[in-house]
């Protein structure tokens, strides 16, 4: 079993990284692109015995304790069976 974690900056929270993207997406031709926000990706192996409900509850844990800042960052997560 496989929880992908997707980290995020707080919509109120200011990008450059993200801001600097969508700049440099603009000179090189893709004027469409309206916004770029910026984050990280983490793919979480855990036990295959482990149920639905326990999995959900450890990688949300996990994302809150150790994987964000949650004061500007914050979490999306998918589980994978």
């Amino acid at each position: 079993m496989k929880a992908h974690v997707y980290v995020t900056l707080k919509t109120s929270v200011l990008d450059p990284q993200g801001q600097t993207i969508q700049n440099a997406l603009r000179k090189i031709g893709f004027a469409d692109v309206t916004a770029v926000r910026q984050g990280k990706y983490f793919v979480v192996s855990l036990a295959d015995g482990l149920s639905g409900e326990a999995a959900r509850a450890q990688v949300e844990r996990i994302a809150r304790e150790v994987l964000t800042n949650p004061v500007i960052e914050e979490f999306t997560y998918r589980i994978e069976e």
